[in-house]
């Protein structure tokens, strides 16, 4: 009945970009509004309860690289024109001047927060740490000792708040303490990462969202090894994001698709599409975990159910007796073939459905080259690496 009743899709906001979407950020103090930054360099700030743009602004000359929150509710952005802007979208009317800017050496590629202090991390070739508070003050600048790679992921850890992650092209996570403002872990994966995500819940936990089609959850007191790999991507994934419970993950890809996860399978609970939808950049959920927004190349912010069957609303006792009933019983019978099979079964594009079969017979050819070689040379004497070791090439500290 779930899949019958599945309706995902609720709506597009407003009239959307002129450009691609390349960056989402919510208000971490309010339910309804959140900003979007687009390839033109013009920032939204959106209502969901009407769903229409209440407030935008030309903020930078090119693509927004990155958006942030702050504490007092004003908006940090910046771009790969070398700066950094703050505005004011509730107090102040579409199209203002910044409240402030900030100049760098080098093109921005992300920005975060701190929750509880006025400070906001910065990544361009190093990590530059600056002070809302002290505005004219140098920034404090991080950096791997032996790295001089762009670093294009930064991101706050929301519950250790003095500990900071980073990803770089040359395939690099870092780990940095803010209480030493000394950079602590050095992780090089396969492949490079495109975003970082913290679990709200387990502190130590994040998400990876990585070129190799891949999501990875890792614990960053070992980092040797993956906590989970998230397998069904065809394409790089873009950007991954925490439940606020820390239960469940979503991703946008490449290959023009949004997938849910359980946090403790390797393969997604649901896959969500339309046909107008063109590579995804940016997804976020809402901070009631029952929403999930999506911004797109095609210049469309989608907002959709993040329980597929579900209708929101009031229901009465007798509605919610049957629900509760139904989804006993789904869970008592799970296991048997036929319900299993309804529950797996989804609609999947042709482009996306045809390349997944590809990747699965290439993937089973590169399995048995590896099994060959393995039995003819001293490789057989080696202990097998588990599929989460495989992706970590080396760890410095």
């Amino acid at each position: 009945m779930e899949r019958m009743f599945a309706a995902p899709f609720i709506a597009q906001l407003g009239k959307g970009h002129v450009d691609g979407v390349y960056t989402l950020a919510k208000d971490p103090n309010s339910l309804q509004r959140f900003a979007s930054g687009s390839g033109d360099g013009i920032v939204k700030v959106w209502d969901l309860t009407s769903r229409e743009e209440i407030w935008n602004t030309q903020a930078h000359e090119n693509i927004v690289k990155g958006m942030s929150w702050t504490r007092d509710k004003k908006l940090l952005t910046c771009a790969a024109d070398r700066t950094i802007k703050l505005f004011d979208p509730y107090n102040t009317p579409s199209g203002a001047a910044p409240a402030a800017t900030w100049l760098g050496a080098n093109a921005f590629t992300s920005i975060s927060h701190h929750r509880s202090n006025d400070s906001f991390a910065v990544a361009s070739s190093v990590i530059s740490i600056y002070d809302l508070e002290r505005q004219n003050a140098p920034p404090e600048v991080l950096q791997w000792p032996t790295s001089t790679d762009t670093i294009t992921c930064v991101k706050f850890n929301q519950v250790e708040t003095s500990i900071l992650a980073s990803a770089a092209t040359d395939r690099s996570i870092v780990l940095y303490d803010l209480r030493t403002s000394t950079p602590v872990k050095n992780t090089i994966l396969n492949f490079a990462s495109n975003s970082i995500s913290w679990n709200p819940m387990e502190a130590f936990n994040f998400a990876v969202a990585s070129e190799d089609h891949n999501i990875y959850i890792f614990d960053m007191r070992k980092m040797d090894r993956a906590l989970n790999v998230l397998k069904n991507h065809v394409a790089a994934v873009m950007d991954v994001e925490f439940s606020p419970t820390g239960e469940e993950l979503v991703s946008a890809s490449y290959d023009r698709t949004v997938r849910l996860w359980s946090r403790m399978q390797g393969h997604s609970r649901d896959i969500y599409h339309t046909k107008r939808m063109q590579r995804v950049f940016s997804v976020k959920w809402t901070p009631d975990s029952k929403f999930i927004l999506s911004g797109s190349d095609d210049g469309n912010i989608r907002l959709w159910r993040a329980q597929a069957s579900k209708r929101e609303g009031i229901k009465s006792a007798k509605q919610r007796t049957a629900l509760e009933y139904n989804e006993a019983l789904s869970e008592r019978y799970a296991h048997m073939p036929e319900i299993r099979r309804i529950k797996r079964h989804k609609h999947i594009p042709k482009v996306v459905k045809k390349a997944g079969e590809i990747k699965s017979e290439e993937l089973k050819a590169i399995k048995r080259r590896e099994e060959n070689e393995r039995k003819h040379t001293k490789k057989q004497h080696q202990k097998r690496k588990s599929e989460r070791e495989k992706m970590v090439l080396a760890s410095e500290k």
